[in-house]
């Protein structure tokens, strides 16, 4: 399904099931699966608050902005420093990049994140 079709509360949903799809595939072994479920999750979060506030989220450099401004707006700089690990998994996708201990470390992290922004959609 397209985003631009996507109404916030859909993107909201797809978020939530990314998370426990991307657990799933860690459970499995399947790391690069898991870390791009993972990165989904922390993109549609961020394309649901930024859905609703009007702003941009079509590409990797505006939900940057946007989480920027999500955590200026919400005064958490927990919400920015998060997001960086979702995009570290976004990478290990595509250059199995992580070791096993910083997949263990952030993978919290990237859930907090979603939890955080989801909380502000």
């Amino acid at each position: 399904m397209a985003t631009t079709t996507m109404s916030p509360r859909e993107h909201r949903q797809v978020a939530l099931d990314f998370l426990t799809a991307s657990d799933e595939e860690f459970e499995r072994g399947d790391v690069l699966q898991g870390a791009e479920k993972l990165w989904g999750a922390a993109a549609h979060a961020v394309m649901a608050a930024a859905q609703q506030r009007e702003w941009p989220h079509e590409s990797h450099r505006s939900l940057k902005n946007a989480t920027m401004n999500l955590s200026e707006e919400a005064e958490d700089p927990l919400i920015d420093a998060y997001f960086l690990a979702a995009e570290k998994f976004h990478r290990h996708f595509y250059h199995d990049s992580m070791e096993d201990w910083e997949r263990d470390a952030d993978r919290p992290k990237v859930h907090d994140f979603v939890q955080r922004v989801l909380a502000l959609s």
